[in-house]
């Protein structure tokens, strides 16, 4: 069947064959779909800030390889479902909160407190990846990569440190060691809260009258971008390099457990229901601690040592820790530059 042309010049109509009409009626469909879910893509990414383009392209990236390496997950069915509902969860977070920030919704009375939810749900997120990565950690990598960690600590100092800080154990050492420890699950949500509060402060007496505390709030979002950031190397890197740290890959050695008071019996209480076995390499601990240096820097330090003495992780732990940190902290103040980083940029039309 041939082609049939009726009128002339520009307003010529071909006739295609029937094959070739329904070919172009799908290219076209497929067009339009496409050009639809760009759109609608956009329009769901657009409210989104720096701290949820580091979010979401980590969950997408360990998402696709739980895909890729369902067969040594646990369960693969559940986790795979909870993984994606999480990420889900953050752009319905972000796009609930965006509406309350103009129109009438902006007047409601609930329109306060869903701000604030989209300012602190970053703290749910941190929980979550760091929960999850105990089905992570042999995703890929079916062993422990301890032997490297224990032979570079041995090189770099000559002995065992776990094992040689042992003979300084005591009840007092042991106990002030564990409260370092512990403080490190503080250093982030003060950090966070001091500078929420000054944006606060700084809102109601500013002299340019910012109602959104937009300026304020970016210290806000670079110390949660930073935080993202750290997180997000140290987990892919546990990922591909599963680390069991020293607690459980040092017990040929006979170590006696640390006894101490309050602080040693919550943490044991703490790391018996909520300990992740693997990812101690690069210390999320110390890295995620870096971002609040500058304040915390004599706890900073405690906590460092405390890692070791301890033995939740190895020095070269400690190391990674710092540069992952310093990375993460160096590219969130880049990345807060980037227009549309700071999700209280848009402006909010009163203040909270």
């Amino acid at each position: 069947m041939g082609m049939t042309s009726y009128g002339g010049g520009e307003g010529t109509y071909v006739a295609l064959p029937g094959d070739d009409r329904a070919a172009a009626r799908i290219r076209r469909l497929v067009t339009r779909s496409c050009t639809c879910v760009r759109s609608l893509a956009s329009d769901i990414l657009e409210p989104c800030g720096a701290f949820e383009w580091i979010a979401l392209f980590y969950l997408g990236l360990s998402g696709a390889l739980m895909l890729l390496f369902h067969a040594n997950l646990p369960h693969a069915a559940l986790h795979i479902t909870a993984h994606f509902a999480v990420l889900a969860a953050i752009l319905i977070v972000v796009n609930v909160a965006d509406r309350f920030n103009g129109g009438n919704l902006s007047r409601s009375r609930i329109a306060p407190t869903v701000r604030w939810f989209r300012d602190w749900y970053p703290q749910a997120v941190f929980l979550f990846c760091f929960e999850e990565l105990r089905i992570l950690v042999h995703l890929v990598v079916p062993v422990w990569r301890d032997s490297v960690l224990i032979a570079f600590d041995r090189r770099l100092t000559g002995v065992y440190p776990a094992v040689w800080l042992d003979q300084f154990s005591s009840f007092w050492l042991n106990e002030a060691m564990q409260a370092a420890y512990i403080s490190y699950f503080l250093f982030l949500t003060i950090l966070a809260a001091s500078i929420y509060h000054r944006r606060l402060v700084s809102s109601s007496t500013t002299a340019t009258g910012d109602p959104s505390g937009a300026d304020a709030l970016r210290a806000f979002w670079t110390v949660m971008t930073a935080s993202i950031i750290a997180y997000s190397i140290g987990y892919m890197i546990s990922i591909f390099f599963p680390v069991e740290a020293p607690f459980f890959a040092m017990r040929s050695f006979h170590l006696a457990p640390l006894a101490g008071g309050p602080a040693t019996s919550l943490i044991n209480f703490i790391e018996a229901r909520g300990r992740v076995r693997g990812g101690a390499f690069p210390s999320a601990h110390v890295s995620g601690s870096f971002v609040a240096l500058v304040v915390f820097l004599p706890l900073f330090i405690a906590m460092c040592v405390s890692t070791i003495y301890c033995r939740y992780h190895y020095i070269a732990d400690v190391f990674a820790g710092i540069l992952v940190g310093a990375i993460g902290f160096l590219l969130a103040e880049h990345l807060m530059a980037v227009p549309g980083a700071n999700p209280a940029a848009h402006a909010r039309p009163e203040k909270l």
